[in-house]
């Protein structure tokens, strides 16, 4: 076993200056979801436009205008994230992967309901930057089904058609490589540490996941990061990086991503703008986690503190 070394920048991702190019193998994240009101406020100080056109949307009365603004609030928050993922691509190793856990929205606005389609965004955002996509995984939770009367789910008019909809209950994980398979040295002794057995092949590299999401609440802060089970961040770390790598999260709310990359014994660096959120980060990655693993680790914070 080695030591592996673990940075947390609370800051913006959109500029990434503490990493230098080509230096991370893996990303794995979360981002906020746009459309999801919870993280209009969030998107809103990325980008100024997007509070202005909201202001804008509530007070112009022409229905033509509203719907522009509508799409005009959705089109900056995926520019906003595209930052990330452009900065990303500077950062990752030649045939790195990314891994994006998004899910897509369904929201009424400007007095429609409407889906959002998030993972196609990202997708075609990422396809501009460079980043060539990959075969994307669906991430069914049971557990966010919306329920009419303790009975069913779906949402619009129950039994009767043809004005109900399809209750969203997958999320899409997207991937992408940039540029060509990553080369390794034939006898590459941390590669074939790295393996995973036949029967975690075969369920991980299935298109569709059933795994449980974490708990959530309706409180905006705990419901934002408590989406991103370990399971799932445990399976991308297995299946895209080997040993001694280093994993990138750029938008890692509680540490989810900090954690398992220290039981998986890869090197990482998350980002973080809710300062807020430091607390709840370090009891996440406390010292038991030494005690599970028997893992030797470090962890530096913003600056320089070792926890």
């Amino acid at each position: 076993m080695f030591k592996t070394e673990h940075k947390i920048i609370l800051g913006n991702s959109e500029q990434m200056s503490e990493l230098d190019d080509r230096t991370v193998h893996l990303m794995v994240t979360s981002p906020p979801y746009p459309m999801i009101k919870i993280w209009d406020d969030l998107f809103g100080k990325l980008d100024t436009r997007i509070a202005n056109f909201w202001q804008k949307l509530k007070s112009e009365g022409n229905e033509e205008r509203k719907e522009k603004f509508v799409m005009e609030i959705y089109e900056a928050m995926h520019k906003a994230l595209a930052k990330v993922w452009k900065e990303v691509y500077r950062v990752l190793v030649h045939g790195g992967i990314v891994c994006i856990n998004i899910g897509d929205a369904t929201r009424t606005v400007n007095g429609r309901f409407r889906l959002f389609p998030n993972h196609s965004k990202i997708i075609e955002h990422c396809e501009k930057i460079g980043y060539t996509p990959l075969p994307h995984l669906l991430w069914r939770k049971p557990t966010t089904k919306p329920k009419y009367k303790g009975k069913g789910a779906f949402l619009g008019s129950g039994f009767l058609p043809p004005n109900a909809y399809v209750t969203l209950d997958c999320e899409f994980i997207l991937i992408f490589r940039k540029g060509d398979l990553r080369k390794f040295d034939r006898n590459d002794p941390l590669r074939y540490q790295s393996a995973f057995t036949k029967e975690e092949r075969d369920t991980w590299f299935t298109q569709i996941w059933d795994i449980v999401g974490a708990k959530q609440t309706e409180n905006g802060v705990e419901r934002r990061i408590a989406a991103f089970p370990e399971e799932v961040v445990n399976r991308l770390i297995r299946m895209f990086s080997i040993k001694g790598d280093t994993v990138l999260d750029p938008f890692l709310g509680s540490g989810t991503t900090t954690k398992v990359a220290i039981a998986c014994e890869r090197n990482s660096v998350g980002y973080e703008i809710d300062e807020s959120l430091l607390s709840l980060i370090k009891s996440k990655i406390d010292f038991e986690q030494i005690a599970l693993t028997e893992i030797p680790w470090s962890v530096t914070i913003l600056n320089g503190v070792t926890v």
